[in-house]
């Protein structure tokens, strides 16, 4: 099936070369000529495990391509539209510049018969909204929230736990559904769930539960809140009410808190939306969710302060993260760099590591000093922070042999990904998020 996807950002490139894999014919359309020059190339703009090889192999076989021109668009049987969503400035709703602006320049383009299909993250009523902008040429749309997750996006869109299509009532909303059916067949045969939703409900499924997420997270951190004035082990918290399988251990880590493009801008404009449709008291529980979030980052800087004495000023402090999350090079919303410009503004010298991340965290905070090689920001340190929980810090990188390189022997572990007692056994200084 010949295949458009409007937006080639993490989430359309990923879709445009998964499409591919699975045999679709497909053109991908963006504005950023860079972006599509890359792309072109078989050349990933971003961070992402097993994307270059998708991309390398799509554009070898012939069945993917990416281009700024619209009109390219023309003759796909779908088209997939996944712009960015970000925050309005100066306020919490999402702006749907890009979507409008998608939308607007596909119509000249699109068929009896076409399916658009929404995948973007956007406030519940939008789709009803674009609909009619649709329906006159034809065509129909659908909504088809993505659930990627960065680091392991390609696996997601191949293999996803469920598949949700948002369509209107009637036999055009079934025969859409159909035809996502047929690209999604792979999934389909295999017996993943395929949902069939009104456009309201598609969009309310990915902030529900993006908003749920955050409150899991920002619950465990709560309790690490209440373990630190108490002496209790939030780790082994998590762990006990875990085993609980009406709550279950996932999303239960504390820490820093969340990051990135999705969670935060995410339940910011949910609150937002049901304050625009006269219920704001309905998730008012997310703002509290959110100010929990924020306060971890506060509490990694107390604590840089507090083992170093009071005062971080002059002192050389190793970040150990620069990323939101592993196996990215996402900086967006990063508490990672958060924290190390708040240290660095308190007058600490900041040595930031990343496998991936580097590139972009210079670009937008210059000021601080980025160094690639792990060892060589280890160099000289007087303490570490993990913020960004790679498998280069937590699992491959011994007390002893950081013990080796650094002058102070003090950690702080932002995200409870250490193995405590190893580190104090090998004569360190151990500083949790909410464990003793």
């Amino acid at each position: 099936m010949k295949l458009s996807v409007i937006g080639c950002g993490y989430l359309g490139a990923v879709h445009a070369a998964a499409m591919a894999s699975i045999g679709h014919d497909v053109v991908g359309v963006d504005v950023d000529e860079r972006k599509v020059a890359s792309l072109s190339k078989g050349v990933a703009p971003f961070f992402e495990p097993d994307l270059q090889e998708m991309l390398t192999e799509g554009i070898t076989s012939g069945r993917l391509r990416f281009t700024t021109t619209m009109a390219d668009a023309s003759g796909a049987q779908v088209h997939f539209v996944g712009v960015g969503t970000p925050q309005v400035k100066g306020g919490y709703a999402a702006d749907l510049t890009y979507v409008n602006a998608a939308i607007d320049g596909l119509l000249p383009y699109l068929s009896k018969g076409n399916v658009v299909a929404g995948k973007s993250t956007v406030p519940v009523g939008t789709a009803a909204t674009l609909a009619e902008r649709v329906n006159p040429t034809g065509a129909t749309l659908v909504w088809n929230p993505e659930f990627l997750r960065e680091g392991w996006a390609v696996q997601d869109t191949i293999d996803p736990d469920r598949l949700v299509a948002g369509v209107p009532s009637g036999p055009k909303g079934q025969r859409a559904a159909d035809i996502l059916r047929e690209v999604y067949h792979p999934s389909v045969a295999k017996g993943t769930p395929f949902l069939v939703t009104d456009y309201a409900t598609a969009e309310l499924v990915k902030v529900s539960a993006n908003a749920f997420l955050a409150t899991k997270i920002s619950f465990i951190n709560a309790m690490a809140e209440i373990a630190e004035v108490t002496g209790a082990d939030v780790t082994q918290l998590a762990d006990a009410i875990g085993y609980d399988d009406r709550i279950g251990r996932k999303f239960l880590g504390a820490g820093i808190g969340f990051g990135g493009g999705c969670l935060p801008k995410d339940i910011r404009a949910f609150s937002a939306r049901a304050e625009e449709l006269g219920r704001g008291e309905s998730v008012a529980f997310l703002h509290e969710m959110d100010e929990i979030n924020l306060r971890r980052r506060s509490r990694a800087v107390e604590l840089v302060m507090e083992a170093l004495g009071g005062s971080v000023f002059e002192k050389n402090v190793t970040v150990l993260g620069a990323a939101f999350k592993p196996h990215s090079d996402d900086i967006r919303d990063s508490p990672a760099l958060d924290v190390a410009v708040r240290l660095h503004g308190l007058g600490a010298r900041v040595t930031v590591t990343d496998p991936a991340a580097l590139e972009n965290a210079r670009r937008v905070h210059p000021q601080l000093t980025y160094v690639t090689d792990r060892d060589d920001a280890l160099a000289g340190s007087d303490a570490l922070l993990v913020v960004t929980e790679w498998d280069e810090y937590r699992r491959q990188l011994t007390p002893e042999h950081a013990a080796s390189l650094t002058e102070g022997r003090i950690v702080i572990d932002g995200r409870n990904c250490l193995d405590a007692a190893a580190w104090r056994d090998a004569g360190w200084t151990y500083y949790g998020m909410g464990r003793p």
